[in-house]
């Protein structure tokens, strides 16, 4: 199964530009060279927080290549004045009708659950969001991470611009209300980006 490296930086906004030319020049290079990688993405928004994503083939594959990468995500966060966090998980579900472009619109939601219920989160996830997410205009694409013995997931979904994104805020509302009353689950936070590089393959 695949997984996915979500690291969380929190940077001085005017910092934030130096960070993400560090990341373009240097990480996405070092990063894809590496054997099981399936390439990144870099959102951000308007505070100076970046979500930064890397795939890789499987767990063996992201946990092989740690000592490799590490060091260049301290540097983002020394570049940007900030600070960076990591979480990963496994990319229990995925969707895509498109290929994102660079201003894309990302909102993410952070979910707790019941460990023993993830699998149902996933299936509610598949049978309650995505049919409606697949038929909304400028839906691009839809992706579940999950983490198995912590019962945390994420939610993350694509959307051509932020026009679109900034039109379903209500609906998605309610299909989040929808699947946390399916599935025993809180939302821990809901976060929006614009996203700037998309290099990334999910399988």
């Amino acid at each position: 199964m695949q997984h996915v490296q979500v690291n969380l930086l929190a940077a001085d906004p005017a910092r934030l530009g130096e960070a993400i030319r560090y990341l373009e020049e240097k990480t996405r290079p070092l990063l894809e060279d590496l054997v099981g990688s399936q390439g990144l993405s870099v959102s951000v928004n308007e505070l100076g927080v970046a979500v930064i994503e890397e795939f890789w083939v499987s767990h063996d594959a992201m946990r092989e290549h740690e000592k490799t990468v590490a060091p260049s995500r301290a540097e983002v966060a020394r570049f940007s004045g900030g600070t960076i966090s990591s979480e990963r998980f496994a990319v229990g579900s995925f969707t895509r009708v498109g290929r994102t472009q660079p201003g894309a619109g990302m909102r993410l939601t952070r979910m707790d659950t019941d460990a023993s219920r993830i699998d149902d989160v996933v299936a509610g996830y598949e049978d309650t969001a995505l049919p409606w997410l697949t038929e909304t205009p400028g839906f691009v694409a839809a992706l579940l991470f999950i983490d198995r013995k912590t019962g945390r997931s994420i939610s993350e979904t694509r959307w051509d611009d932020f026009t679109t994104l900034d039109a379903n805020r209500s609906a998605a509302a309610a299909i989040r209300a929808d699947l946390v009353a399916a599935t025993g689950s809180s939302i821990r936070a809901v976060e929006e980006y614009a996203l700037l590089v998309d290099t990334a393959e999910p399988a």
